[in-house]
């Protein structure tokens, strides 16, 4: 069966019309208060390779849900007035959901090149393996 789309033509449209920012930027604005980092991975993602210090973790299956105010799973960390930068393994679930909260009205950047670039440019990280694969902060 031939896809009218592929994954990866999905990216690169929602690559095509997103703010994207990369690991040397995104690592200098760590500590920016008015900046929240949102990882989409999954907890066992986290556990094996660590998170980006203070990145709210939403799973990306409840993104559109967590985000938006009229549902009964919308979390408050999404009404404040900050910019937020979501990111994934690589750069390719972030910027489709991205993609998809612009279309919701969602103002959002995404980690171009992931976690793995995050981690590749030096960025800190909290939990993965050298902290006993704990992913959450005490």
């Amino acid at each position: 069966m031939a896809l009218k789309k592929t994954a990866a033509q999905m990216v690169s449209e929602a690559r095509a019309r997103i703010e994207e920012i990369d690991s040397i930027e995104a690592i200098a604005m760590l500590d920016d208060k008015n900046l929240q980092f949102v990882d989409l991975r999954d907890p066992r993602e986290r556990e094996r390779t660590g998170f980006i210090p203070g990145a709210f973790h939403c799973p990306r299956g409840m993104l559109e849900f967590w985000v938006d105010p009229d549902s009964p799973y919308f979390k408050e960390v999404f009404a404040q007035d900050k910019k937020f930068v979501f990111h994934c393994a690589s750069g390719w679930r972030s910027a489709i959901s991205v993609a998809t909260l612009q279309d919701m009205g969602f103002d959002a950047a995404h980690l171009k090149d992931g976690f793995g670039g995050w981690e590749k440019a030096g960025g800190p990280k909290e939990g993965g393996p050298e902290a006993g694969g704990k992913a959450e902060k005490p």
